[in-house]
């Protein structure tokens, strides 16, 4: 079957979706996206995801392309057309529109335009220790804005490459000036320091608000673990008892080796152990709402 994409208002076979070769988001990187988890058929944190899209076209100057409850429509509709019943991922991302090349915005305002895209994805896991990857350090050689999760991702592009030609699953970004990390190229990341504190860096213009971040930390709230928000640094990080990542795509993962070296005693702590366990609840729960 062929794979079912929305493009401007249509549904196509994605071999033949197109976008015009003047769309700002093809020439300028004008534009946002968003990324939502589908387990068993249902949207994970599916608020928390459209609020960042919100929030990002708006600090854009771009407005939503359609109301909340529209696009919800599209997606479910792209999920029913895609036969996505199970575990999947929908993509959406919203350009300023087709217009002549030129850096300021369109003197005339042109239609957004919204692409929906969907895929199937590999059941949830259920065996942590089999979840468990390796990291590299990166300089973090992203723009100013990072908080706003923009299509501009070639520095994360390179980040991803160079954890990859090291036979690592991911990159942990730091700023070069200060020696402190920020978060890696396309997740939130996590340690549980020597003094066996849960932490992660505070939310400022440096790091994205990671949906499954926040979502994690209104868990922890809710069962009343502690965690602190802060800066630290490269050298924290690699005293670390415990070092994991969460995202809509990997969940709460644990980084059992960074740079080469074994984090702690190489394998998967407890403190990561359990809030795979808490994190998986809160995806259950949430497949049990109806769509």
């Amino acid at each position: 079957m062929s794979k079912i994409a929305y493009v401007n208002g249509a549904y196509l076979p994605q071999r033949y979706a197109s976008v015009n070769i003047e769309d700002r988001g093809y020439q300028l990187g004008d534009g946002i996206y968003e990324v939502v988890h589908v387990h068993r058929g249902r949207f994970v944190d599916e608020e928390r995801h459209l609020g960042r899209l919100e929030r990002s076209l708006a600090e854009i100057r771009l407005p939503m392309p359609m109301p909340r409850a529209s696009l919800r429509l599209v997606l479910l509709e792209v999920l029913r057309r895609n036969r996505i019943t199970a575990d999947g991922l929908v993509y959406m991302q919203v350009t300023r529109g087709v217009a002549p090349r030129d850096h300021a915005f369109p003197k005339k305002p042109v239609p957004v335009a919204m692409v929906v895209t969907a895929k199937r994805i590999a059941p949830y896991p259920k065996d942590i220790d089999a979840t468990a990857i390796s990291a590299v350090t990166y300089p973090d050689l992203r723009w100013a804005r990072c908080d706003i999760k923009t299509v501009n991702l070639l520095p994360n592009v390179l980040a991803r490459q160079a954890a990859r030609d090291a036979g690592a699953a991911e990159a942990i970004l730091y700023n070069e000036a200060t020696g402190m990390v920020t978060e890696c190229a396309a997740t939130s990341f996590w340690i549980v320091d020597a003094e066996g504190v849960l932490r992660t860096r505070h939310l400022d213009h440096s790091i994205l608000p990671g949906c499954t971040r926040g979502a994690l930390m209104a868990e922890l709230e809710a069962a009343g673990i502690d965690y602190t928000l802060g800066e630290f640094s490269l050298e924290t990080m690699r005293n670390a008892r415990e070092t994991f990542l969460t995202s809509a795509t990997s969940f709460v993962k644990p980084i059992v080796r960074i740079d080469g070296r074994d984090v702690a005693d190489g394998k998967v702590g407890p403190v990561t152990r359990r809030l795979f366990e808490i994190f998986t609840r809160h995806v259950n729960a949430s497949a049990g709402n109806a769509p």
